[in-house]
């Protein structure tokens, strides 16, 4: 059992523009079941599918597993499977020893840029790249199970 610590962040739109960053992969993502306490979803890029199951431990923390599942199967159990999804462009640009994982959403949750850090234990201090704003780790509308079901264009 893996345990996933995670914290996520607003991006400035304006100071994200200027950051020199690697081609992003996209992804599509729906999910089989999400009742915030447990998810389970379907992650697929051009090249790679995968299931993931989340089970929160506490608002940062939660219990993950994520298998590599064959691409098609990926695109056939998003198409058959799931009823709620999102599509983002994910960016990972390393800072002061850490992977930022930047998400720039799509279609209904177009304008939306959030980033997340994963620690290694909750209380992990680490220094934020001038791009990060206000930290929405405990603000449940951020978490992409929800923007699945309530969009940021309908906020």
């Amino acid at each position: 059992m893996g345990v996933e610590i995670e914290r996520k962040f607003l991006v400035d739109h304006k100071k994200w523009g200027m950051v020199d960053k690697p081609a992003g992969t996209h992804y599509r993502q729906g999910y089989i079941l999400s009742n915030g306490q447990h998810t389970v979803r379907v992650r697929v890029s051009d090249k790679q599918a995968y299931l993931n199951l989340k089970s929160k431990v506490s608002q940062i923390s939660r219990k993950e597993y994520e298998y590599e599942i064959p691409l098609e199967d990926g695109s056939e159990i998003l198409d058959f499977f799931t009823k709620n999804g999102t599509e983002k462009i994910r960016y990972c640009i390393p800072f002061d020893g850490k992977v930022w994982e930047v998400d720039e959403f799509l279609g209904d949750n177009a304008g939306l840029i959030v980033a997340e850090i994963e620690l290694e234990i909750e209380e992990e201090q680490f220094k934020l790249p001038e791009w990060i704003t206000t930290e929405v780790t405990d603000d449940n509308r951020y978490a992409n199970s929800s923007l699945a079901m309530h969009p940021f264009c309908k906020w």
